[in-house]
């Protein structure tokens, strides 16, 4: 009997591709974002010079507004050059390629002082902040050679929160604000604590560099981590290369934990930026960051857009802005929602926009769907036996799940597998998690600017699938990635596999679909796929998916009760 439901799929190959790409040439050609000159009369102050208590140089600019102060500060630090600034070419402006390269889903305004991915310094002067922003060591005009993600960095930052929070036109309150690097470089600095520090956001910034960004389930990436590198070295001059490191240490080694924050150890007040929306980056780190952080009053702003466009659009401005009046003018204003959070219908459509309490809900409802025969996904455990196999490199297997009444699912979720291979000793396992409406696949805002992702993405490579029973929770699986563990011919083994945090409605009659392959579940493309991530696929091989009695194959999602 035919099965109602594939039983395999090639994601890669989803409809609307040529639709979807010609979308993107136009926004290469005019990316929407609007540059605007700074007023003639901006006070700022450049290259001013930083001395370090080891000797080196850091060059910062300070941006004042009009009158004598005191103000309280924000400071953002670069990897990249605090003057790479959008410039005056004729008419037009030329912008960072990133805004190109990257698909913007929005409009969106800066002035032309704006450094990469750091808060506009007119728009914060307008509300009566200072803005420093300064160049790392080793970057941009500052001297010395820097280490990224190091404690060496956390040190120099610390100095530069105390030098704004001592000048005479500070008001001794400093916080700290950026996007994705310039997010990251505040959680060390904070965990030491410097007494100007007075609030951090982090905008989008991962805490683990393995887990989230270089080797996430034990997967190498080798897209946007060489193409960043590459771009680092133009920028900075540092004392080690990540991606020499990531050869020498393949395991998640004492080097690799070296460079993640001590969170617990951040007791000040932090408004964090966690997406749905950037699962190949920054999305799990970020969460991380809300829920292992030590201060009380810590606070997350979800959203699933555009990174950029969400960051500089006028709702996440006033979020930031709020914190701030609070934190840094200590105003009497109301505290921030402990969780912002935006739960989706599809990309394009935000389904509601609520206050919750806690991450992850505590009223969530985790739900087992089982893997069954003829594509099915069941709400009981099997009783009888069964597999499907599929080649690695040409096809994945699909599980569906129609459902029956509304339905919300917002949290991480979870897959447990008993997992065979032929052919090799190790098999990378790519798995997705999507929405159907009829037979119209949802897309929904991914990673790097990526409008055609799923509503939910892990990877997990077999031989690296030890865990770590301390640290790990019955919604999520944490991986030692300490030591390898081949598989033998013919042996079933079990893996589990972590897939990022989304918020996600459906209504009945709708279906989720479960993929399962051995290589990327979207195309590489840069104008129709996933570019630049890249992730390496295991050898090609047979993978056989077993479930049954003794093998309860499940997928554990996250349902919040009406």
């Amino acid at each position: 009997m035919t099965s109602q439901y594939p039983i395999y799929d090639r994601p890669w190959k989803r409809p609307g591709a040529t639709r979807y790409a010609a979308a993107r040439l136009r926004k290469i050609l005019r990316p929407p974002v609007r540059v605007a000159a700074a007023p003639a009369d901006l006070v700022v102050e450049r290259d001013v010079a930083v001395h370090l208590r080891d000797g080196v140089v850091l060059r910062i600019n300070v941006y004042r507004p009009h009158g004598e102060g005191p103000f309280p500060v924000l400071l953002a630090a670069h990897p990249y050059g605090k003057d790479n600034c959008p410039k005056r070419r004729g008419r037009r402006w030329s912008l960072n390629p990133q805004f190109r390269i990257m698909r913007q889903t929005a409009p969106f305004d800066i002035s032309d002082q704006t450094s990469w991915e750091a808060p506009d310094p007119v728009w914060w002067l307008a509300q009566g902040y200072a803005v420093v922003n300064a160049d790392l060591r080793g970057a941009g005009r500052s001297e010395g050679a820097g280490a990224l993600l190091s404690d060496q960095e956390a040190q120099d930052v610390y100095e530069l929160v105390e030098w704004a929070g001592a000048q005479r036109w500070s008001s001794g309150s400093v916080g700290m604000l950026g996007v994705s690097y310039l997010a990251i470089s505040q959680y060390k600095a904070a965990a030491l604590a410097p007494p100007s520090l007075k609030a951090i956001c982090p905008w989008e910034g991962l805490t683990d560099a393995y887990r989230d960004l270089f080797t996430p389930g034990g997967v190498v990436e080798s897209g946007f981590s060489r193409i960043w590198q590459a771009a680092i070295k133009h920028t900075m001059r540092t004392t080690e290369d990540l991606g020499v490191q990531r050869k020498t240490h393949p395991l998640h080694d004492q080097w690799w934990q070296s460079l993640i924050p001590d969170l617990g150890k951040i007791e000040i007040p932090m408004l964090v930026c966690a997406s749905f929306s950037d699962n190949n980056l920054h999305s799990r780190g970020s969460f991380r960051a809300f829920e292992q952080v030590g201060a009380t009053e810590k606070f997350v702003y979800t959203h699933r857009d555009g990174k950029w466009a969400t960051f500089y659009g006028d709702d996440a401005r006033l979020a930031q802005l709020a914190f701030f009046e609070r934190y840094l003018k200590h105003r009497d204003v109301p505290e921030p929602p402990r969780v912002r959070l935006e739960v989706r219908e599809r990309g394009d459509v935000i389904s509601e926009v609520r206050t919750e309490q806690e991450w992850p809900l505590a009223r969530t409802q985790w739900r087992d769907l089982y893997l069954a025969e003829d594509g099915h996904l069941g709400t009981s455990a099997p009783t009888v036996d069964g597999s499907v196999t599929f080649r690695t490199r040409r096809r994945a297997a699909a599980f569906t799940f129609p459902v029956e009444t509304d339905l919300e699912l917002t949290g991480p979720m979870s897959l447990a597998l008993w997992v065979s291979v032929e052919g090799a000793d190790d098999v990378t396992l790519f798995v997705g998690v999507e929405k159907w409406v009829g037979d119209q696949w949802i897309p929904f805002e991914g990673s790097y600017g990526f409008g055609r992702d799923r509503v939910a993405t892990g990877w997990q490579r077999a031989s690296l699938r030890e865990i770590n029973t301390q640290q790990s929770t019955e919604y999520e699986p944490v991986h030692t990635f300490r030591r390898q563990q081949p598989l033998s011919p013919g042996e079933i083994v079990p893996v589990e596999v972590a897939l990022g945090p989304s918020a996600t409605v459906f209504h009945a009659g709708d279906r989720i679909r479960l993929l399962v392959a051995g290589r990327q579940l979207a195309p590489r493309n840069p104008l129709y796929g996933a570019f630049p991530a890249l992730y390496v696929p295991g050898p090609p091989a047979r993978c056989t998916l077993h479930w049954g009695a003794q093998r309860p194959a499940r997928l554990r999602v996250p349902v919040i009760p009406a």
